[in-house]
């Protein structure tokens, strides 16, 4: 073979390679349609027809020092183009702060798609916010029917972006979760994409749409993949907790906010 002929031919087939995945990579983006979203472009408590609240203390068994409230414009409200979501020092049935926990449940759930959320974080030790989502199963059996963390942070550990699922077979409490972290230094200065994609074969976790934790379906029943599910929209700020509180929390810190610029969901 003609060196020059087959340098020219091998780049040919690189570049036509190339296009073809590329073509193939767009043509999935723009069969997404985008399905469902609140762009926070209103002012006061969140869209009653896209949000409730999960109320109480404690945050289910984490041992978290905040009282989620409803439908108090102090902890969770719309203002200046974005959700606010304020954990703050303050009594309340026995507390010692309170924040919100906004939900979809009841209002939407989705079984497969892309979900996007531009967000800027809290700071602070002792600061836990969090982008989630479980399944929507009456009861909820935890960890049976499935959690997808899509972002969660701890204030002690700054900067450290946490992506993860949870199911009966692989959860933190028998030590075999499934996660991964990436370095997003200014998450508490500025905005980024927080990300999920799944469908019924694999789930992808990302930070401003760059992959960094995946999971695949193993196909070997419902304790390793219950996430067939369909699944509601999480957001919370939490404070201390088992992992939250794990290096203390500082009183100086507070209010803490999570701003959230978008939610968007294509399928």
């Amino acid at each position: 073979m003609n060196l020059r002929t087959g340098t020219f031919a091998f780049t040919s087939i690189v570049i036509l390679l190339t296009v073809a995945f590329a073509f193939k990579k767009t043509d999935r983006k723009e069969n997404m349609k985008l399905v469902w979203s609140d762009e926070f472009n209103y002012a006061g408590l969140p869209d009653s027809s896209k949000w409730a609240y999960d109320t109480g203390g404690d945050g289910w068994g984490n041992n978290e020092l905040q009282f989620y409230t409803k439908a108090r414009a102090e902890n969770a409200r719309v203002e200046n183009g974005n959700l606010v979501i304020e954990a703050i020092k303050e009594k309340w049935d026995k507390n010692d702060y309170t924040s919100a926990r906004l939900v979809t449940k009841g209002k939407k759930t989705w079984q497969y798609g892309k979900i996007l959320v531009r967000a800027k974080l809290p700071k602070g030790t002792g600061t836990w916010p969090a982008i989630w989502m479980l399944g929507d199963t009456n009861p909820l059996k935890w960890p049976d029917d499935g959690e997808l963390d899509i972002m969660e942070h701890v204030g002690f550990h700054p900067g450290y972006i946490h992506g993860s699922i949870h199911c009966k077979k692989y959860n933190h409490v028998i030590g075999t979760q499934k996660t991964d972290t990436i370095r997003v230094p200014d998450c508490s200065d500025a905005f980024h994409v927080y990300g999920i994609e799944w469908s019924k074969d694999s789930i992808q976790i990302s930070v401003d749409e760059k992959v960094y934790f995946q999971f695949a379906n193993e196909h070997k029943g419902y304790d390793g993949w219950p996430f067939d599910n369909p699944m509601y929209l999480i957001l919370n700020v939490a404070v201390g907790g088992n992992w939250g509180g794990a290096k203390g929390i500082d009183p100086d810190i507070w209010p803490q906010r999570m701003l959230v610029d978008y939610v968007r969901v294509y399928q």
